[in-house]
């Protein structure tokens, strides 16, 4: 039997009762005896035992599909609860998985008050994010990207900063707004299907062979590629996102830029580039162009920023434009360097935001003008928050240079113009992350600093190990590259050629 629906369902049943757990004990002065984060720890731990049990019990013989559950749930309509999974969809589970446990160990102990409803928002969000990249119903995808929004919503609005309020609106609305798009989308692709065979269903792998029109084709593709633009964020649907990452608290920061953003890159490659293989070749130009604007844009804002918090959150922009590009550069290199670009931009940018975070909750204050000297005080922190901002930049020999290099190479040979300008991306990503570290770390202390203490060293080793991923993932690529590659339905549609089922 398929682990598939536990995947699924485990982290939202699991948060109902951490919430319980704290209720029942409610949190305590030490974080050690909290109830509800040991129970969000063994769910975690049982998710981890689930996907480690897909990862390994794949037969050869099998195809690139490791894993698939279906069963009817409104036959009438054609909706049914479809589950599938490939090297991709496995590849983001896995980073999401590794996320929530950074999260649950260098962040979510900070939460004093209502800890068991926090914990259980944290675990819904999850169950919302596994189920997007699982879901191969339109209307169960639909319905999985919606609800990830809600608990999100709540976690800024509840537990972030100073004007959390607005910015959990603002991304609310835009969020939620742009998937109203995608969902006339998905009705439009099924009404045409049904017009054309006279079958009523939400299937993915059936409504990928729907002869479209060109202009519809074109028209039903936007509505996709506008929701997932604004999730990515894509220049100049992106105006939620700073205020979100800089208001939300640590771990909402952590699941914003290391997982929810992927989602929009996961739904540009799954369904604008498979579904619509015509439309996405002739929107290529403009998606690239889009994608250059956004390496520049956010590269360039982030060299003005003071609050560490924003300053990251446009780097985050400058860095999905990478993948952006990679995606429609329309070859199989491209395409692996968007997906190692994900991977080593979630976690590079979720250990900074924790880095940042661990500033705030010491020093309470993001203006890097008032930080300053840290690295006589906090040695540890300030090693951590040097290595993944030199990361960020795109040092060879570590995951953020493989995916940008890839996505280079592959869009020199689409325009050698797009290339050379995506390279002055990289000149001000290093001058924003050198910035960055002078200012925090390496500039002289303050004398009006007062004594903080240092991470201690069980939290240096869980940012060791983050450190140590992304050192393999720069070094030896190649197997991620080869683990996480999606299904030749995918791979096949950037070609334009015909979609093959499961």
């Amino acid at each position: 039997m398929t682990p598939l629906p536990a995947l699924v369902l485990l982290p939202i049943a699991g948060g109902g009762l951490a919430w319980l757990a704290e209720r029942i004990q409610p949190h305590t002065a030490s974080p050690a005896r909290d109830a509800s984060w040991w129970v969000a720890l063994g769910i975690l731990i049982v998710e981890t035992l689930l996907l480690v049990l897909v990862t390994v019990r794949h037969p050869d013989h099998a195809g690139p599909w490791l894993g698939h559950f279906s069963t009817p749930w409104i036959p009438a309509m054609g909706i049914a609860v479809r589950l599938d999974m490939d090297g991709l969809s496995l590849s983001l589970v896995w980073l999401s998985l590794i996320l929530c446990f950074l999260c649950l160990f260098l962040a979510t102990r900070q939460v004093t008050v209502n800890a068991g409803a926090f914990h259980f928002l944290f675990l819904a969000t999850l169950t919302g994010i596994i189920g997007t990249f699982l879901a191969t119903d339109l209307f169960l995808f639909f319905f999985f990207w919606e609800l990830m929004l809600v608990p999100m919503f709540v976690l800024i609005a509840a537990w972030g900063h100073e004007d959390r309020q607005r910015a959990a609106m603002k991304f609310f609305m835009f969020t939620q707004g742009s998937g109203l798009l995608m969902l006339l989308s998905i009705l439009g692709l099924v009404i045409a299907h049904y017009r054309e065979s006279g079958e009523l269903t939400f299937d993915y792998f059936t409504l990928a062979r729907t002869p479209l029109s060109p202009a519809l084709s074109m028209l039903l593709m936007l509505g996709f590629f506008t929701a997932f633009a604004v999730k990515l964020p894509v220049v100049p649907v992106h105006v939620w996102l700073p205020d979100a990452h800089t208001q939300a608290p640590t771990a909402a920061s952590v699941l914003l830029a290391g997982i929810l953003l992927k989602t929009g890159g996961y739904g540009m490659i799954r369904f604008n580039v498979m579904l619509f293989p015509d439309a996405a070749s002739r929107f290529a130009p403009i998606a690239m162009g889009l994608g250059v604007a956004g390496i520049l844009y956010g590269a360039w804002l982030s060299c003005a920023q003071d609050d560490v918090k924003r300053l990251i959150a446009y780097s985050s922009i400058s860095h999905m434009g990478f993948v952006l590009l990679g995606i429609f550069t329309g070859s199989r290199i491209g395409m692996q360097g968007a997906i190692i670009q994900m991977l080593a931009h979630g976690l590079d940018t979720a250990a900074l935001f924790l880095v940042a975070g661990a500033i705030q909750e010491r020093l309470h204050t993001r203006d890097m003008h008032r930080i300053g000297g840290l690295w006589a005080a906090m040695p540890r922190l300030s090693s951590a928050g040097l290595f993944f901002a030199v990361a960020a930049l795109g040092m060879p020999g570590l995951g953020n240079f493989a995916g940008e290099f890839l996505v280079l190479l592959a869009t020199w040979h689409v325009s050698p113009t797009i290339a050379t300008l995506t390279t002055a991306g990289l000149v001000l990503s290093a001058i924003y992350a050198l910035r960055m570290v002078n200012r925090i770390f390496l500039a002289a202390g303050r004398a009006d600093l007062r004594p903080v203490r240092d991470i201690p060293a069980r939290q240096m080793a869980v940012f060791a190990c983050v450190m140590a991923f992304l050192v393999v993932l720069g070094l030896y690529p190649q197997p991620f590259m080869t683990f996480s590659a999606p299904s030749p339905l995918s791979v096949t549609a950037v070609t334009g050629q015909k979609a093959a089922t499961p």
